[in-house]
Parts: structure tokens; sequence; C-alpha cells
């Protein structure tokens, strides 16, 4: 065997090597997931508190979202979920006073995906307030109610304490799932770690969420 083909080789096989240690079911510390060096407050008690931090805007999370509902779901009272929308800027801002907005009146759940579907299926921009208040509108979410809400200053509060989370959380991309205040993954992660990519990524984070939310729980008892 020629060296220049030997030397190829021996780079294909510490590739599969390393990829091969690398496994959603038993997660690398540094690789599919990450241990925060100060740990985060969580109000969470007993349970065990799971936050995802997104962004309306985002393909990843929107990609990401259907799996993780049917994730949290399926967890039942085993956690306390909760999502933070990301701030970015002037063009975000209409779309995370908008997710807050709608947290502020009990409705996420019922036009959360609504929300979603508009970026990225209607392609609507909602990146001026006037474009989220037609948007709320034409939902049958009612405008004075809606837009006294956007402005309120409990809604300015959960803006400035978005910020203050991404700081603490060291967040540098989205969609990031942050689990007892301890730990951080996501599909970045987990892509990068293992070299898979898509729904393969995905499954494999909320793979790495199992494992760490089992042992959050098992620190807890």
């Amino acid at each position: 065997m020629q060296p220049l083909r030997r030397l190829a080789c021996a780079a294909v096989l510490l590739a599969a090597a390393a990829l091969a240690g690398a496994s959603p079911t038993s997660p690398r510390e540094g690789a599919e997931f990450t241990l925060l060096q100060e740990s985060q407050p969580t109000d969470s008690g007993k349970k065990v508190e799971v936050i995802e931090f997104f962004a309306y805007y985002c393909p990843h999370c929107y990609a990401f979202e259907p799996r993780l509902a049917a994730w949290v779901k399926k967890q039942g009272d085993n956690i306390v979920f909760r999502r933070v929308h990301v701030p970015r800027g002037e063009a975000v801002a209409a779309q995370q006073r908008l997710f807050f907005t709608l947290e502020s009146l009990g409705m996420l759940e019922q036009y959360h995906d609504k929300a979603f579907n508009a970026m990225h299926v209607e392609r609507l921009p909602l990146s001026q307030d006037e474009q989220v208040f037609d948007w709320a509108s034409r939902a049958g979410i009612d405008r004075a109610r809606f837009i006294d809400t956007y402005r309120s200053f409990g809604v300015q509060a959960k803006v400035r304490r978005a910020q203050a989370m991404m700081d603490g959380y060291r967040i540098t991309h989205w969609p990031m799932v942050a689990i007892d205040g301890r730990f951080l993954t996501s599909p970045g992660m987990v892509s990068e770690a293992n070299g898979s990519s898509g729904e393969q990524a995905l499954a494999g984070t909320l793979s790495v969420m199992d494992v760490l939310v089992a042992r959050a729980r098992a620190d807890k008892k």
C-alpha cells in the first residue's frame, strides 16, 4: 500500500473510532453536552427544570419544535418545562415580545405553533410591532388587550430577564436546551459530536436530554 493511501486509511479509521465513542445514549461532557461552570438558579423544587432557548425566526428551532413538544408531553410531571425566546437585535425584538405577550396572556399553548407557522409557512416577517398586532388580530386575539400586554412593564421585564438568562447560561446558538440549571445540549452539539444531521441530530438531542434529566433527577434524591 502506498504511504499516502496508508495515511488516508488511518485518518478514516481514526474518524470512525471517534464517532463510535460518541453516542446520544451515553453522551460525553464537552461533546454532546456541556456542564456550566456556575449552576443557574431554578425554582422547580424536586422536579427537573428544562428550558429551551429558541427564536421564532430560527428554522432549526422550527424543525425541532414538533419533536420537542412530543418529548415534553411524554415527560409528564417529571419535569418543569419552559421556553425563553432569545433576543437578537431590533429585527427580532417584535417576535420576542410576541412570545412573552402570549405567555403573559396565558395563550402560549394555543398560539405558539401558529406563531411558528406564521414565520415559516406563511412567510410573514413579524419584524415590526404593527405586523405582530395584525397577525394577532387575524389569529383571533383581542387586538387592544394584546397591544396593552405587549407594551406592558411585565413583558419588558421578561425581555430583560431573557437577556440575563442568556448571559448566565452562556447561550451562543439556538435551539439550546438547559437542564437543571447545570447542563446544556443542542442539535448542533449532537450533530458535531456524532457526524449526524437533520432528523437524526434532532432525535439524538432528545436522547441526550433523557440521560441528563435522569442524572439530574437522581442527584435530587
